[in-house]
């Protein structure tokens, strides 16, 4: 991302919003880079996403005027800002692999600050990024302490985003709560489709022609979370379940990724049970 800003705002759509907003900005002294908008008809309401340039200010106050006059939710970004990130796993490591690489390569715009996993399997990985590696077991018993834990990690690197990169454990409700909004999880199939354990067998045996991936906000109701990307690769009849299964493995890494750079770069608003994405 460049620098400067970014003001994203949702509210009642009504005549004259993108009007006051560009003004808004042109009073702090802001340049208009970039600028996007969407009206929802069926909810009546109005998205936008602004990255701008200006002087350092308390941009917020400024804007508070504008956005009770027109209902706003709104935050300002810092757009140059990597966003503090923390990575889960278990024993699938390709999505994390892919956005290791990603990161080292300048390629998300995020600071992995901790790796946890219920499993040692990458402790070797995250040590050879330099990146601290907490390992947390789970049982039924243990699951309480291991999440407070993670919590604990969470505050204390200042995380801003936790990806699930097929962290194979339900979370609590509790803990869906707490992490609302800044949780993203990659899931094996293109929702709805094929739920539960082995979803490149199942799609196997039904013959089936596309898979795909789905990346979602976390929430309390299993795999129900506002989707933010998703995407799916042809396959046929010739196809084994390895193969099924490496394709798809390439899916869910691209998806994970894209869904990863557009919360990072502040693409993503809320709307109600749906995502508003300003690619």
């Amino acid at each position: 991302m460049n620098d400067g800003q970014i003001l994203t705002l949702s509210c009642p759509d009504r005549p004259g919003i993108v009007h006051a907003v560009s003004g808004a900005l042109f009073e702090m002294g802001g340049n208009i880079l970039e600028a996007g908008q969407f009206n929802d008809r069926d909810t009546g309401l109005f998205f936008m996403r602004v990255h701008f340039a200006a002087p350092p200010a308390d941009h917020a106050a400024a804007f508070a005027p504008i956005a009770e006059r027109f209902e706003m939710r709104f935050r300002f970004a810092d757009a140059s800002r990597p966003a503090p990130t923390l990575i889960m796993v278990s024993k699938l490591g390709h999505c994390l692999n892919d956005l290791l690489f990603r990161w080292r390569s300048g390629l998300l715009p995020i600071d992995i600050r901790a790796i946890v996993s219920n499993h040692r399997d990458f402790y070797q990985l995250a040590a050879s990024y330099d990146i601290p590696f907490h390992h947390l077991p789970l049982t039924s018993a243990s699951k309480p302490q291991a999440e407070q834990r993670l919590l604990e990690i969470v505050e204390q690197e200042q995380v801003e985003l936790v990806v699930l990169a097929r962290y194979m454990q339900i979370l609590s409700p509790e803990l869906c709560a707490r992490l609302e909004g800044r949780a993203i999880n990659i899931h094996h199939s293109f929702l709805p489709s094929f739920k539960g354990a082995r979803p490149y067998r199942q799609a196997h045996d039904r013959g089936v022609k596309l898979i795909g991936a789905t990346a979602h906000y976390v929430t309390t109701v299993l795999d129900e979370g506002p989707i933010i990307e998703q995407d799916v690769e042809r396959v046929d009849h010739s196809m084994d379940v390895a193969t099924l299964t490496a394709i798809g493995r390439d899916i869910e890494s691209v998806v994970l990724a894209r869904a990863v750079k557009w919360h990072a770069e502040h693409r993503i608003v809320l709307n109600g049970a749906k995502t508003v994405v300003f690619r």
